[in-house]
């Protein structure tokens, strides 16, 4: 079963930094694309970033040039590094690993997520 743990959220103000960590501290079998999503209070949870096993990134446009996605090569682990922040980055923010599985239906897609952690951007 896939465990994921993330951490470094916090209280920062407009135009700090903080750096998120997440790992598999579960029984994940081989190496995963895994990224990052975040909800807001009231809103949808959106994609943020993803980084697959050959280091190859996709970051959404809000974020793209202050915040950077990172992983330890053939590992489990991802880090968001966030610059720059603003009010609209405030989120509950989620790490997520993706895997390929084959079931009865074909070739799917599984989510795992981990508990989440908060950012909060407030002067």
């Amino acid at each position: 079963q896939v465990h994921l743990v993330e951490s470094g959220g916090g209280l920062v103000q407009p135009g700090g930094s903080l750096r998120l960590s997440c790992s598999d501290s579960g029984s994940a079998v081989g190496t995963w694309p895994m990224g990052w999503y975040r909800q807001a209070p009231g809103k949808q949870r959106e994609f943020v970033a993803r980084i697959f096993v050959d280091g190859t990134i996709n970051i959404t446009d809000s974020v793209r040039g202050r915040f950077t996605i990172s992983r330890e090569y053939g590992k489990n682990t991802v880090y968001l590094q966030m610059y720059s922040l603003k009010l609209e980055d405030t989120a509950d923010y989620f790490c997520n690993l993706r895997r390929t599985i084959t079931d009865w239906r074909g070739q799917q897609t599984a989510d795992a997520w981990g508990q989440g952690t908060t950012v909060t951007v407030s002067s």
